[in-house]
């Protein structure tokens, strides 16, 4: 009657990665977890969970994930879809594109920033401001 699947082992565990402070590690990450980099990584980490870069943290390299809360320091283009959060001693230099920004002030942001957005865009031509009907 209540048959429960058992769980495995990872998902006991919260499916959360960790590198420590005092690693460093030289090449990419692909995951499908959530990660949080306490050391330094030079190279690219890709993941459809959520990457949290701590105070001692730092990467060099793209990053493209769904969530991120950076605290270190990051260099290069980082690609977030959902919500990036920039923690007031974060250091980020480089290019981001986002879904949504928050930034606490002492924050040093020095990207270009391009936020993308799931709105359709009202002004096709020339800029001009466009109404759309609904019937």
């Amino acid at each position: 009657m209540f048959d429960k699947k058992a769980k495995s082992y990872t998902d006991l565990l919260g499916k959360t990665n960790r590198i420590v402070e005092g690693t460093t590690i030289k090449g990419d990450i692909i995951s499908q977890a959530d990660f949080r980099l306490d050391g330094e990584l030079i190279g690219n980490f890709q993941s459809s969970g959520k990457i949290v870069i701590g105070p001692a943290g730092s990467v060099t390299g793209d990053i493209v994930c769904k969530n991120a809360d950076i605290e270190g320091k990051f260099n290069g283009k980082i690609q977030v879809t959902e919500i990036l959060n920039v923690k007031s001693k974060a250091s980020i230099q480089g290019e981001v594109s986002v879904g949504k920004l928050s930034v606490e002030p002492g924050a040093d942001f020095s990207a270009s920033c391009a936020m993308k957005t799931n709105i359709k865009n009202l002004m096709p031509n020339d800029g001009q401001q466009t109404q759309q009907k609904t019937s």
